[in-house]
């Protein structure tokens, strides 16, 4: 196993889904020729010709609307979206068809199509390049939604999307496309909506996904220093949140710190913190605390790391849940 960015093992990921069914398409802008803004799909339009790795227009909502046709057709189509600020345009194809159908058609049928969106900042892109619009997804019943957080996490992720029989939505953070990790291409991937205790402690409980993970455990590491043992969690999937590895977590530890790059108002982190209130109140020593992007459009470029949550709000956060 030789170190692997996260874009290359996604690219194989795909190239193992096509491999081993015929039924799996591609369909996005440039994703052929080029391989991709982030040349995730490079070399697969060569490889499996341009029938199956297809250059589509400029045109978000067509790209996810021909998918679903492809999908009641029979096939396996994997869209990509450019960038998450471009997503916006298809949101009546994802919400209002491609999550309902299998409701609508009383589990007789179903759109096995795969949504790819690179998400987040930290690349200093400019305005409608940064976003992260998970909470919308995962707020919308019928959607699986689920974010990798290392090289292997999204090879083995975006194999059993494909495979999925329900529609999923597979957010890519742009920061950790380069970053690499060990990659095994015959290792069992645990289940899709199971999160991942990436570090065991005792005090207190840190939850996170996708490119906050490194910062997480970072956060660790100098809590370890310091005296604290933290336990770091990989959510993996959002929706459906594995509420199990979380709960049984925190009625160890009796502290949580849940964070996340998306604003605060209504993000993934309040629903955490409502359902640890819920069925772990008694075992909590201090009330759950939030770390996330603050409740303003994404900011230029040069502002982004001020913006973006980084260790020293995460370590500021676990320092006041000790407070109490």
């Amino acid at each position: 196993m030789s170190p692997t960015a996260m874009a290359h093992a996604l690219n194989a990921g795909l190239r193992r889904a096509m491999e081993d069914d015929d039924r799996v398409v591609l369909i996005g802008e440039d994703i052929g020729r080029l391989g991709g803004v982030f040349r995730v799909t490079d070399g697969l339009q060569k490889d499996f010709g341009d029938l199956r790795v297809v250059d589509s227009p400029l045109g978000e909502a067509g790209i996810v609307g021909s998918a679903i046709g492809l999908a009641m057709a029979g096939y396996r189509p994997v869209c990509e979206i450019q960038f998450d600020g471009f997503v916006f345009p298809a949101m009546n194809q994802i919400v209002t068809q491609l999550a309902k159908y299998r409701h609508r058609a009383e589990g007789r049928a179903s759109l096995p199509v795969v949504v790819r969106i690179p998400v987040g900042g930290g690349i200093g892109a400019i305005e409608h390049h940064s976003e992260s619009p998970e909470a919308y997804f995962a707020h919308t019943a019928g959607l699986k939604v689920v974010c990798p957080s290392s090289p292997q996490d999204a090879y083995d992720l975006v194999r059993q999307a494909v495979r999925s029989d329900d529609p999923v939505v597979f957010l890519e953070p742009k920061r950790s496309y380069w970053r690499k990790g060990e990659l095994d291409l015959d290792a069992v991937p645990a289940p899709v909506e199971r999160a991942r205790v990436l570090r065991a402690g005792d005090d207190v409980t840190v939850v996170t996904y996708g490119a906050l993970v490194p910062v997480a455990l970072e956060v660790a590491r100098i809590c370890a220093e310091e005296g604290r043992s933290a336990e770091v969690i990989d959510l993996r999937c959002l929706s459906p949140i594995d509420d199990a590895t979380i709960l049984d977590s925190v009625r160890r530890t009796g502290r949580l710190v849940v964070a996340h790059e998306a604003s605060r108002t209504a993000g993934l982190g309040a629903e955490i913190a409502a359902r640890v209130q819920d069925r772990a109140f008694y075992s909590l020593e201090a009330p759950v605390q939030r770390v996330t992007g603050y409740d303003t459009p994404y900011p230029p470029s040069r502002l982004e790391e001020d913006w973006l949550p980084g260790v020293d709000r995460v370590l500021d956060a676990v320092d006041r849940t000790f407070e109490h």
